[in-house]
């Protein structure tokens, strides 16, 4: 038999990581519901309009003990309806997870996504480290939009990842107020992979909290806001051009926005992207469980 090439842990980990979205818990006593979000819209709405990201975007970030949470607030000019309509098809969220530089690959069956995570350059699938993800949408309605994805379990000792998205309509519906939860939990094992690749290949990368006065914060917190931006990014593209037929659009919008933020965000040349991803897509026609 062919021997299968062993993945580096430090990149692997960080890779697996980094295809998962981000977001803090709602301050309401339900944080489920379409007045809840109301509630976080208005209290956000001062940091929304004053947002140093040159749009209408709220980036948090918190390490609890052995557990990571990252959330983005937004609105998006897209509409409620079109949004809560793409968003419960797991096809949809094949097609934002496959706009990230590390997914090589995501095919459906049901409810559950196979997500294959690996380099930032292209690689033969059998090289990547598979995840699977199942897709609970829990409520839809002309009002409040709530679906949910989960893992149990990932590489190495990391485990419980869980990922929300909330979304209401604002004014005639025409934008969307939009809030991405992400949590994961992780062992020792774990952090000391992540620690070490943070030590080296990935020193001097940066998240975009501050950090007294000196820039932004790195570490774990950064790993995990760079690719909640990432994601956010992702989903603003897809919305923009959704369905298979504007996967190339979407690749550009994509990029472009990852580009604003360079400093954090930066990975390969726009020619480099593209060309992997298109090569990704064309083996993705084929993918199966």
């Amino acid at each position: 038999m062919p021997h299968k090439p062993l993945l580096h842990p430090t990149w692997l980990l960080l890779a697996a990581v980094t295809v998962l979205l981000s977001c803090t818990p709602a301050h309401a006593a339900d944080p489920n519901s379409a007045s809840s979000l109301r509630e976080r819209h208005a209290e956000l709405a001062p940091r929304l309009d004053r947002s140093p990201f040159q749009r209408p975007l709220v980036l948090d970030s918190s390490e609890t003990g052995s557990q990571l949470q990252g959330s983005i607030d937004a609105v998006v000019s897209q509409p409620f309806a079109s949004m809560s309509e793409q968003l419960q098809r797991p096809a949809a969220w094949c097609e934002i997870l496959m706009l990230h530089i590390n997914t090589k690959q995501c095919a459906v069956s049901g409810n559950t996504l196979a997500v294959h995570i690996g380099r930032k350059h292209d690689q033969p699938l059998s090289e990547a480290y598979r995840v699977s993800f199942s897709l609970k949408p829990e409520a839809s309605s002309a009002e409040y939009f709530d679906v949910r994805l989960g893992a149990e379990t990932g590489p190495f000792s990391t485990r419980d990842y869980r990922i929300q998205l909330q979304a209401i309509p604002l004014a005639d519906g025409s934008k969307t107020f939009l809030h991405l939860r992400y949590t994961y939990g992780y062992g020792l094992a774990a952090k000391l992979a992540m620690q070490g690749y943070l030590a080296t290949l990935g020193a001097g990368k940066v998240g975009f909290t501050k950090s007294g006065n000196s820039g932004q914060i790195g570490g774990l917190r950064g790993a995990i806001e760079r690719n909640t931006m990432r994601y956010y990014l992702a989903i603003d593209a897809y919305l923009a051009s959704p369905g298979a037929q504007q996967r190339t659009r979407r690749l550009e919008t994509w990029f472009t926005a990852t580009e604003q933020y360079a400093k954090q965000l930066h990975e390969v040349e726009r020619a480099e992207y593209l060309a992997m991803k298109q090569s990704e897509f064309r083996r993705l026609s084929g993918a199966t469980l």
